[in-house]
């Protein structure tokens, strides 16, 4: 879990939103399902945060969430349905309480699906993701080269301090 100091909250609430900070005003409740879609975006453009408390125009400020009481029930949700270990932090700003859902990235080669779609930002909603940018993603993990065989090689190929190495081993 994070070690948020009021500094860091501050420049975040003066920063820009984007694909790595999504805030929602949340005021009595919010959506779990909307939750779901925005942490799978967040998880396939890097990672990044969900912040729960706080008015998304600027100026932004505090206004504090009710939403999500029981904090491990929420947190058992995101992972049961993104396969992802998502974080989330209660973090007290002026007597309000905000949330902060801390959302890694995805693995390489793998976007992340929820009810058949692999979301992604667009602009100020969430859209499923572009063809373009799927086969993007599913090419960052292409083949191994290093687990081929190459015919051509021979022992000379080797050199001979690798080959007493592994002798010794």
């Amino acid at each position: 879990m994070s070690h948020l100091t009021p500094e860091q909250f501050r420049s975040w609430l003066e920063g820009h939103e984007d694909e790595h900070f999504e805030f929602k005003e949340a005021k009595d409740r919010f959506d779990f399902e909307k939750l779901v879609k925005y942490c799978c975006a967040l998880a396939n453009e890097g990672g990044g945060k969900v912040i729960l408390g706080v008015r998304d125009k600027k100026p932004r400020t505090v206004v504090g969430s009710n939403a999500f009481e029981n904090l491990e029930r929420t947190k058992a949700g995101l992972i049961d349905r993104l396969h992802l270990r998502i974080e989330v932090e209660l973090f007290p700003w002026e007597s309000n309480r905000v949330l902060i859902f801390h959302v890694p990235p995805r693995p390489i080669g793998m976007p992340i699906q929820y009810n058949g779609a692999y979301w992604m930002r667009g602009g100020e909603d969430l859209i499923p993701m572009t063809p373009d940018k799927l086969k993007r993603i599913f090419d960052e993990s292409g083949p191994d080269f290093s687990a081929e065989i190459c015919p051509q090689a021979t022992i000379d190929f080797l050199e001979p301090i690798a080959i007493q190495r592994l002798r010794e081993r």
